[in-house]
Order: C-alpha cells, then sequence, then structure tokens
C-alpha cells in the first residue's frame, strides 16, 4: 500500500484556477492510502477531487476510501475544466 501520493504540474494548474475562482483548496495529497487529492470549498459546500492523468486510473485503494466515506462524492478530474464543472461554476 502506498502511504503518500504524488503532486504534478496538473495539481497545480487546477489549485490555482479553482482559487482565483473564489473556491478554498486543502491538499490531501500527502495523507495517501485512497484519500482524494484536493478538499474544495465553493458557497457553502464541500467536494473532493481526485486529480488524473489522461490515462490515470483509481487505485484499489482509492476505490475503497471512496466506497467507504460517508460525505460528499469524489469526482476524477483530469484537467481544469473538468474541475470547475465538478464545483458546480460555469466556465
Amino acid at each position: 500500500m502506498r502511504k503518500h501520493g504524488k503532486v504534478d504540474a496538473l495539481q497545480g494548474e487546477i489549485v490555482r484556477a479553482l482559487r482565483l475562482r473564489g473556491v478554498s483548496v486543502q491538499s490531501l495529497a500527502s495523507v495517501g492510502e485512497g484519500c482524494p487529492d484536493l478538499l474544495c470549498g465553493y458557497r457553502q459546500h464541500t467536494y473532493l477531487l481526485e486529480i488524473k492523468r489522461e490515462d490515470g486510473k483509481p487505485t484499489v485503494d482509492q476505490i475503497n476510501w471512496w466506497r467507504e466515506w460517508n460525505g460528499a462524492a469524489v469526482d476524477v478530474v483530469r484537467s481544469v475544466h473538468e474541475a470547475v464543472r465538478a464545483i458546480g461554476i460555469k466556465s
């Protein structure tokens, strides 16, 4: 089981784009063990985002974490556009 996730340039782009639109963003990448990459807050709602490259697939740990979580659903996003849309912001 991998302990900690890695952060790449795409995550930085997504974080910057969301913050420019007024979204509160906290990276959870260092939590590992299947926890999503980003915790986001926007207009009194909480969102969990998992960032994947175009060919990236969820790990077994991620799938298990998502199934066991009783809070906000986890959205898998592959671009700034998808992240913004997952939060419910019109482009």
